[in-house]
C-alpha cells in the first residue's frame, strides 16, 4: 500500500479510536485503554501501533511519556485537557501543590510559570535521563521537569507521611484533580520560605486571608509534618496577626532544640525570641505590628 494511502487510513482509524476514548471518558489514555477500544473496533496491534505513531505526528494526541497519551482537542465535540489533569497522570499518586495550589485557591494572584505538584514517588524526568559529562554540570543549575506542549511540570518529592491535606476537585466537566486544600497550601509557605521568595510572602497571604482559612485545621497540618522551623513561624505569626491563643497555642508547647530562623531567605541577624526560640531576621518594615 502507498505510504501516504496507509498514513492516510491509519489516521482514519485513529480518528474512530480517539471517538470511541472519548465516548468511554477517556481523555487521557494509556496503551492499555488504546488496546481494549482497538479490539472492539477490530483494530489490531500492529495496525494500532501504526496509528497511534501517525495521530501523534498528525497533531491529533501528545505523547506525554511512554505509553500515555492525551487528545488535543482536534477532534469534534473534544476540548482541551487542562495541564492540572496532565500534571496528575503524568506521575502517580500526586496532588497539584506549592505555586500552582496557591493561585488556585486566590491565595496568590501571581500566575506560576510551571505546573507545581507533590508526589510519594521519585520522578525521573527525559531530562535526568539524557543529561551526561559537561551537560549534568550545567543542568544542575536549573530545576528537571516534564515539558508537554510547552509546559513545564514541576514534582518535589515527599515522605508517604507527608502526602496529606489532599482534597479531589472537578477541574472542569470530566476531570476530578487532587490538589493540596488552602490550609495545607498556606502551610507549605511557612515550611518551606526560600521555595516561596521568604516569609513576607506567606505573611501577606495569612493577613489577607485569615477569614477564609481554618485555622485549627493549620495547626493541626503543622504539628502532623512535625517540622520544628515550621512550627515556630507559624505560632510566631499567627499571634502576630492577632489569632487567638487557644488556636496557635498548640503550637507553643513544642519544644525546640535550639533557636530557628524566622526567614531563611534574609541575613542571620536580628533578635532572639525565647517565647518562640526564634531568631527574628525579618526587617522592621517587614514585621506584622
Amino acid at each position: 500500500m502507498d505510504n501516504a494511502i496507509s498514513k492516510g487510513y491509519s489516521t482514519s482509524l485513529g480518528v474512530l479510536l480517539l471517538g470511541e476514548l472519548t465516548n468511554e471518558g477517556k481523555f487521557v489514555f494509556d496503551s492499555e485503554d488504546a488496546k481494549q477500544v482497538a479490539a472492539k473496533l477490530g483494530i489490531s496491534e500492529n495496525v494500532l501501533r501504526v496509528t497511534l505513531h501517525n495521530l501523534v505526528k498528525s497533531g491529533w494526541i501528545t505523547r506525554i511519556r511512554r505509553g500515555l497519551y492525551v487528545g488535543t482537542g482536534k477532534l469534534p465535540g473534544e476540548s482541551q485537557v487542562h495541564p492540572f489533569v496532565i500534571a496528575t497522570k503524568l506521575v502517580t499518586p500526586s496532588a497539584i501543590s506549592y505555586w500552582s495550589a496557591l493561585n488556585f485557591h486566590g491565595l496568590t494572584e501571581q500566575l506560576p510559570k510551571n505546573v507545581t505538584a507533590m508526589t510519594t514517588n521519585k520522578v525521573v524526568t527525559p531530562s535526568m535521563r539524557a543529561e551526561s559529562g559537561e551537560k549534568k554540570k550545567m543542568s544542575k543549575k536549573s530545576k528537571h521537569a516534564w515539558e508537554v506542549s510547552g509546559i513545564r511540570y514541576e514534582y518535589v518529592q515527599v515522605k508517604p507521611d507527608y502526602f496529606f491535606g489532599i482534597e479531589e476537585i472537578w477541574i472542569d466537566q470530566n476531570f476530578r484533580i487532587p490538589i493540596t486544600d488552602k490550609e495545607r497550601t498556606l502551610m507549605e509557605c511557612f515550611a518551606w520560605p526560600r521555595m516561596f521568595g521568604g516569609m513576607g510572602e506567606a505573611l501577606g497571604i495569612t493577613e489577607e486571608h485569615l477569614n477564609e482559612l481554618d485555622m485549627n485545621r493549620l495547626v493541626d497540618y503543622a504539628l502532623r509534618y512535625g517540622k520544628t522551623s515550621l512550627i515556630k513561624r507559624l505560632g510566631w505569626s499567627l499571634e502576630h496577626l492577632g489569632v487567638s491563643k487557644n488556636k496557635w497555642g498548640p503550637l507553643l508547647v513544642i519544644p525546640s532544640s535550639g533557636y530557628k530562623v524566622l526567614d531563611p531567605t534574609k541575613p542571620k541577624k536580628g533578635e532572639y525570641d525565647s517565647k518562640w526560640m526564634l531568631l527574628n531576621n525579618l526587617a522592621a518594615k517587614d514585621e506584622i505590628q
